[in-house]
């Protein structure tokens, strides 16, 4: 129905209430980052934190169909077209601290002291941010991730502010510990 915000998602014909608190899927999202976790722990950690009943209460035939309404939810109401994965322009951990100032101004209050924020109300405000330091990173990522020149402003703020604008690779502890050790042997500190 227009302008009701779901608060359940329908699997095999039953229907499930969901947690829908902005947090929640903000953590799924980490758990989508941490490259020590598998698809398949991901999806368990979807599957477990959005259903209120408990992913379990869904019989197993029906798994395949909670993922896809799941999915369904976090894209608030769209279904995923199943072309190639967009390149990665938002980090919502790394860019919390920049990420919040913007919807905040947009939603004219601090979100994260609400008790509850629907995650579709989350997205609307995110969506209606226009100008400030958010959206400048998120323009130059985009520009440089389709190998677009940027404008002289563009270019003194990305030298200023590498660390906001360059989503840093996250290594699971072994592709680490190769790295360290490759880094190692070129500072000649490995035997």
């Amino acid at each position: 129905m227009i302008g009701q915000l779901p608060e359940s998602i329908e699997v095999g014909g039953v229907s499930y209430p969901i947690e829908t608190d902005f947090r929640n899927i903000l953590v799924f999202f980490a758990a989508c980052s941490d490259p020590e976790l598998s698809d398949r722990d991901k999806m368990f950690i979807l599957l477990k934190r959005l259903f209120l009943d408990g992913y379990d209460s869904i019989p197993q035939e029906c798994m395949a169909e909670a993922i896809r309404e799941a999915n369904w939810f976090i894209n608030c109401g769209q279904m995923e077209d199943n072309k190639k994965p967009p390149v990665k322009m938002i980090d919502w951990e790394q860019d919390e601290p920049i990420i919040f100032p913007a919807i905040n101004k947009i939603a004219g209050m601090e979100t994260r002291a609400l008790p509850r924020l629907h995650w579709w109300t989350f997205i609307g405000y995110f969506m209606e941010i226009a100008d400030g330091t958010f959206s400048t990173v998120l323009q130059i990522r985009q520009k440089r991730s389709k190998g677009k020149r940027l404008e002289k402003y563009e270019q003194e703020f990305y030298r200023n502010n590498k660390n906001l604008c360059d989503i840093k690779k996250r290594y699971s502890a072994e592709e680490q510990e190769e790295l360290d050790y490759a880094n190692a042997i070129l500072d000649g500190k490995a035997l």
